[in-house]
């Protein structure tokens, strides 16, 4: 009997240790994009890099910080309600796919835009998060 309970009782522990870790330790270092230095890259040649040699496209950019530049090809809006905006890659294919922190109506479609956000990688588009526009022209 007293086996089971140190058993039941470490596993608690061991529980909420691990509780500990993901709510309130690892939440102090949320990652703050505004923050970190960036590498600065325009669309073209982002879309470029990642459709050329993606493995090497993942090991320059994949989670890293990055502002990057091109023409709004269109604005929209995903499931969580996050203003989505593709950023022209010149290429019949594929763009550069950047989903906004903060929702912003005012971005028009033709125009230069300049966004700052995460690479989070590749599927048919380049994929940017927790982003936040630079500039707007």
């Amino acid at each position: 009997m007293k086996k089971w309970v140190i058993i039941i009782s470490s596993v608690i522990l061991i529980a909420l240790a691990i509780l500990y870790y993901v709510f309130i330790y690892a939440a102090q270092y949320k990652r703050n994009v505004n923050d970190e230095k960036a590498i600065v890259i325009s669309a073209v040649e982002l879309v470029y890099a990642y459709n050329n040699n993606e493995p090497d496209a993942n090991a320059k950019y994949l989670n890293k910080a990055l502002v990057v530049e091109g023409i709004v090809k269109e604005v929209g809006q995903n499931q969580e309600g996050n203003t989505t905006i593709t950023i022209d890659g010149a290429n019949d294919f594929s763009a550069v796919f950047c989903t906004l922190k903060e929702a912003d109506k005012n971005i028009e479609v033709k125009k230069k835009i300049s966004i700052k956000g995460v690479c989070i990688g590749f599927t048919s588009d380049v994929v940017i998060t927790d982003a936040f526009i630079q500039s707007k022209n």
